[in-house]
């Protein structure tokens, strides 16, 4: 890539666009939730105790219904997952990190978009990801190009 004055600038925008981000409400939520689980005890001990449950799952997978204790550890498996997803600082956390995710994903879209409307954006939504216009609403004039339903 051949770097041009149109380079650099272009570069330097996104630099402040980052900065805005970094900024955000949502950003600085996101680093206030990240903080206060990475600091809980309770919150490291559930997720400790999930990524143990977790190994055990996935080996007693990999024999399904016939190992002797895929009913005990699936059940088990779900209850220390529900555990962790209500815990406070998790779910707060999880909360914040939605939140960001939708806010770069939207300021992605309106990049791709502007430059052009075919342009695919992952939205983190699979219904939107698969076969269209990401939501992008262009579907080259009757349809079909991009194999939206019109």
């Amino acid at each position: 890539m051949i770097i041009t004055e149109q380079t650099i600038a272009l570069l330097d925008q996104a630099e402040t666009l980052a900065e805005w981000i970094e900024s955000s409400e949502s950003f600085q939520t996101y680093i206030t939730t990240k903080r206060a689980r990475l600091a809980s005890d309770e919150a490291r001990d559930v997720e400790r105790e999930f990524l143990r449950m977790k190994e055990d799952y996935e080996y007693v997978q990999r024999f399904g219904k016939h190992h002797p204790d895929h009913d005990r550890i699936k059940k088990e498996m779900h209850l220390v997952k529900r555990r962790l997803d209500v815990q406070p600082e998790v779910a707060a956390f999880k909360k914040a990190e939605r939140n960001l995710d939708k806010l770069l994903g939207e300021v992605s879209g309106l990049l791709a978009h502007s430059v052009s409307p075919k342009i695919k954006v992952p939205t983190g939504n699979p219904f939107f990801d698969e076969g269209g216009c990401s939501g992008g609403g262009s579907c080259g004039g009757g349809g079909g190009s991009c194999g939206c339903a019109v």
